[in-house]
């Protein structure tokens, strides 16, 4: 079973340091400890991973961005829509894998159960549950300690 892993973008990246770095892959914009937890997790447990970004959509660790500040959570920095999320996944071939794991708040996760819709992918949401990041954290520090996935709900 082919697993891809969907790792939220952060508000903590790179040009806040370095405002003159330029384009940089986009695994190496997020600087968070939640972030690059996660991207771990996602590099151990997954075939695949992407991250989802509010300004980009569904970005390969490679691609090459630039700095930006849109969020989700505020619809006046204009993120990605809906549609645009759906026909970004399509047109990567995403909706190819059997699951999706969501590595991210609730948010990002019914953004992504939005995307695949209809593709017949199974999304899960491993944080669903967890009561604050900081709960989030130790349980994918826990995973990547044992080497053992976190149990994927409704799965």
């Amino acid at each position: 079973m082919k697993t891809l892993a969907i790792v939220q973008c952060g508000g903590s990246k790179i040009w806040k340091k370095q405002p003159n770095v330029g384009k940089v892959p986009a695994k190496e914009a997020y600087v968070s400890g939640y972030f690059r937890n996660n991207r771990a997790y996602a590099e151990k447990f997954a075939d695949r991973w992407y991250i989802l970004s509010a300004k980009y959509g569904f970005l390969e660790p490679n691609a090459l961005i630039r700095n930006y500040n849109v969020s989700f959570k505020e619809p006046r920095t204009g993120p990605i829509s809906a549609g645009n999320l759906r026909k970004g996944a399509r047109a990567k071939g995403l909706h190819r894998y059997n699951r999706v794991i969501v590595l991210g708040g609730t948010l990002y996760a019914d953004k992504v159960e939005k995307a695949f819709q209809g593709t017949g992918c199974k999304v899960h949401r491993p944080f669903d549950g967890l009561k604050g990041i900081g709960y989030i954290q130790q349980a994918v520090s826990r995973a990547l300690k044992r080497g053992k996935a976190l149990p994927l709900k409704g799965f």
